[in-house]
């Protein structure tokens, strides 16, 4: 599925991310909602526990990485929850530049090449499960 260093490189990105994963949520959410206003509709409840959530989604789904079932049916199942919170398809492209923003913006000089195109290619992974999702019946 994914080279060993790719996962690697994910996974020692995102320790540094996870140790400040309150101050990481938000600054991905705000982001999110500064490139892409008409989601912010699409949100609820409490951001900051939306942000909590979403990092305890990523660590997840990256502890799994080396189990492909494993991660498709979690991704699966969030792509069927997010098509009824009203996620369009479009909406994966604006999560997408929101999170490599996010990881360059926290991560600095550590956020290499070889980490945003070892990110990029799990990102593009995650959505394309998640949106096949979105169109089961």
């Amino acid at each position: 599925m994914y080279k060993d260093d790719d996962v690697q490189r994910i996974r020692d990105s995102f320790a540094h991310l996870h140790r400040r994963k309150a101050e990481t949520g938000a600054i991905f959410y705000n982001r999110l909602f500064e490139i892409a206003p008409e989601v912010r509709p699409l949100f609820k409840g409490d951001i900051k526990a939306q942000g909590a959530k979403l990092m305890e989604t990523l660590t997840v789904a990256l502890a799994t990485l080396n189990d492909r079932e494993g991660l498709a049916i979690l991704l699966r199942r969030l792509g069927r929850q997010h098509k009824g919170y009203g996620v369009k398809e479009s909406h994966y492209d604006s999560v997408r530049e929101a999170l490599i923003w996010t990881l360059r913006t926290s991560l600095g000089d550590a956020f290499t090449p070889r980490v945003e195109q070892a990110w990029t290619r799990l990102y593009a992974d995650i959505a394309s499960i998640m949106i096949a999702a979105s169109h089961e019946d």
